[in-house]
């Protein structure tokens, strides 16, 4: 499924799910009485994907198409898996050494799992030229402990979404750039429209956005030992500058208790004059919210002073226990090449991993007509000069969230100090 939150959660994201394990069907070569092997059977790999059905289906049976026709030894079972799913089907799976032989996923999970030792090492199997084909910043994203545990696959990065009228109603020239200018015009707003700017969940199972800005405001969160990096004179900035915002009326109080969606239905509604998004959703806002559709624009991403952007990043992982690791590197780096993630892309309003692919003019060029989505496209693709994946990719981070998160509220709620909130959170990180 292409949603910018799910690469936030991608990002980026509590994957819920109760499923059995799918178990690989691998074909065994025969050999004969002499010492030449005779000619084996097709090796099977499975596929597995994320909630791309019915939406990709054509593509994805063609692709598979040519991969055989260009490789008449192996075959591919394509098995799409529900997005909420995933986790608990990948995870009975791999415990159970019946894993897929190739898996889409996305390095936040699957980052715990290759600490797990659950992943082949793709270092041996990929060359150095043919890895220098991706864009550096976003191979690192599928690393751990300096090795390679996945191939990227495609990209979102977020803009801003916003509403003309309402900016414009409050006296707002153009979008706010950063988090100063953020909270600038969110009390701008508030006071001439009565509406609020934007919506940011703390729901702690939710988006880790807030624990992006953080990183984009300079807080380290995690230092080089493991230990809470947030305790420090940013981090109390970082926690202070949203406990002000909700304490002044600036932010809903459903930002306590309801998940991004609710972001996207107050900014459809007109409700909000900002939504932190992909430009994907454009489409989506078109069919739910023409006129609200009709007033919107585009701006790059709001960050804090290290001007850092947020990418989220779709990967391809293979299980260690595959039978056929080769005939699987190969189908992972087809799907993934230059030729096919520009296809892709293209088809999913996404943007792709490669040097080349990303330099096309289709993601440079924008016509002097050019609608919104076109322009959000080439800001989307102008953005990953500086993009990268702002959490870290560590074994507990939905641990780290959640206390951060469940303090952070403490504090919105006047139940801690900022200074206590921070403390406590950072305790309970250290002594987890």
């Amino acid at each position: 499924m292409i949603q910018s939150q799910k690469f936030k959660q991608l990002t980026v994201w509590a994957l819920l799910g109760l499923l059995t394990s799918w178990v690989v069907s691998c074909s065994t070569g025969n050999f004969g009485a002499s010492t030449k092997p005779v000619a084996s059977e097709a090796a099977t790999i499975e596929f597995w994907t994320m909630q791309l059905q019915p939406q990709f289906t054509d593509y994805f049976q063609n692709l598979i198409a040519s991969f055989e026709s260009q490789n008449p030894s192996i075959k591919v079972k394509w098995v799409d898996v529900p997005w909420s799913a995933m986790e608990n089907k990948i995870l009975t799976a791999v415990s159970a050494k019946t894993p897929p032989d190739v898996v889409n996923l996305n390095p936040d999970f699957a980052s715990q799992l290759a600490g797990r030792n659950a992943w082949l090492d793709l270092d041996a199997k990929v060359s150095s030229e043919v890895r220098s084909s991706y864009l550096p910043n976003i191979w690192q994203a599928s690393t751990l402990n300096g090795k390679s545990f996945g191939i990227p696959w495609y990209l979102t990065t977020r803009l801003t979404i916003y509403n003309t009228d309402l900016l414009k109603q409050a006296g707002i020239d153009k979008a706010p750039a950063t988090y100063a200018e953020l909270a600038q015009a969110a009390q701008k707003i508030k006071d001439k429209t009565g509406k609020y700017a934007f919506f940011a969940t703390f729901v702690p199972q939710d988006s880790g956005e807030v624990l992006e800005s953080f990183v984009q405001m300079g807080v380290t969160l995690v230092n080089a030992e493991g230990k809470a990096g947030f305790n420090s004179p940013q981090g109390k900035a970082a926690f202070q500058y949203w406990v002000d915002l909700y304490k002044k009326g600036l932010l809903p109080k459903e930002s306590l208790t309801q998940g991004h969606r609710h972001a996207v239905d107050l900014y459809q509604s007109g409700e909000t004059a900002l939504l932190a998004s992909g430009p994907e959703f454009l489409k989506t806002i078109s069919n739910n919210a023409p006129k609200i559709a009709q007033a919107s624009a585009i701006a790059p991403q709001i960050t804090g002073d290290t001007g850092k952007k947020n990418v989220a990043v779709m990967n391809i992982v293979i299980p260690r226990a595959t039978k056929n690791p080769d005939a699987a590197v190969k189908f992972a780096l087809f799907v993934t090449n230059d030729e096919n993630q520009l296809v892709f892309a293209k088809a999913a309003n996404v943007l792709p991993s490669t040097v080349k692919a990303l330099a096309n003019s289709y993601f440079r060029d924008v016509p002097a007509n050019a609608s919104t989505v076109e322009k959000g496209r080439f800001l989307s693709a102008q953005q990953m000069e500086k993009a990268e994946v702002l959490t870290p990719k560590i074994k507990d981070f939905k641990f780290l969230q959640k206390t951060i998160y469940e303090n952070l509220q403490a504090a919105m709620l006047g139940e801690k100090t900022v200074d206590k909130a921070v403390d406590d959170a950072a305790q309970q990180w250290d002594n987890r």
